[in-house]
């Protein structure tokens, strides 16, 4: 393996859900990279129908929380990244429902870059859970054509969050069953 492979594979492996932030806050530029690593996950032929909302106002984030029963380390977060999808965006046969799979892809990717940049997330879903999604659509003003997927709490971690070893070799099936 290569050197680029090693790091590519170890952050992968490091990765973690971290619920545990400092509260210090994230910058745009680091937002940004973030958001360009959400845009280039795999999309059904590649029609990109996602749309992102990153929020960095204190006030918001805490809304975003109050209203989130499962996401209140938006509470210490720095920012936080809101991935859509939005059936705007025209798609083609064969791929009409997978926006839902591009979203996915797309939330992993941006998981993994914050754990390249040294910073936490954590995945929260939104869809298909109606009142959160109703929260987000209302507090982020979303027109009816933008479904909230998921949210992603982002800072600066606080070390208490570690890796887990998830590898079972007893799920890993060789040429068949």
């Amino acid at each position: 393996m290569t050197d680029k492979t090693t790091i590519i594979l170890d952050n992968i492996q490091s990765r973690k859900s971290v619920r545990n932030f400092t509260g210090e806050p994230v910058t745009k530029a680091c937002l940004l990279a973030l958001l360009k690593a959400g845009m280039a996950a795999p999309s059904a032929r590649n029609r990109q129908p996602l749309a992102f909302i990153a929020v960095i106002d204190r006030a918001k984030l805490d809304a975003l929380g109050d209203g989130l029963p499962f996401t209140k380390m938006l509470f210490k977060a720095g920012a936080c990244i809101v991935v859509c999808g939005d059936s705007s965006i025209e798609l083609q046969e064969g791929a009409t429902d997978l926006w839902d799979q591009d979203a996915a892809a797309a939330t992993e990717n941006i998981l993994l870059a914050a754990e390249a940049m040294e910073l936490g997330a954590v995945w929260s879903a939104l869809y298909p859970y109606p009142e959160r999604e109703n929260h987000v659509r209302k507090l982020l003003k979303l027109p009816p054509s933008v479904t909230p997927f998921s949210i992603v709490p982002v800072g600066h971690p606080t070390g208490e969050d570690q890796p887990k070893d998830k590898f079972k070799a007893e799920k890993v099936h060789w040429e068949d069953w």
